[in-house]
């Protein structure tokens, strides 16, 4: 039987590695002029996603070289949360 708190806690990982894919999908959308911001629905999407992710994607961002226009902070957080969530499930184990 599993914790109803470790749940919830597993849950809310799993719910921010979706944003932030939700995130990158969205820019590369806008990037590529498939989407514009001027939708509100798209902006506020946009906005919602940078607002949750860009805590976390900033200090990754700090400590990676300057890949030349490439961006692999979103890589590295949805790894690093699937540590997390291994670490959680391990220590129940």
């Amino acid at each position: 039987m599993v914790n109803p708190f470790i749940w919830l806690v597993l849950t809310f990982i799993d719910l921010y590695m979706w944003i932030v894919i939700i995130g990158v999908a969205l820019s590369w959308l806008v990037s590529f002029n498939v989407v514009n911001t001027s939708n509100r629905f798209v902006y506020m999407v946009g906005d919602f996603t940078h607002r949750a992710t860009e805590p976390a994607l900033g200090r990754i961002r700090r400590y990676i070289p300057n890949l030349g226009g490439m961006d692999i902070s979103p890589v590295i957080l949805i790894v690093l949360l699937i540590f997390l969530q291994r670490i959680i499930i391990w220590g129940l184990a």
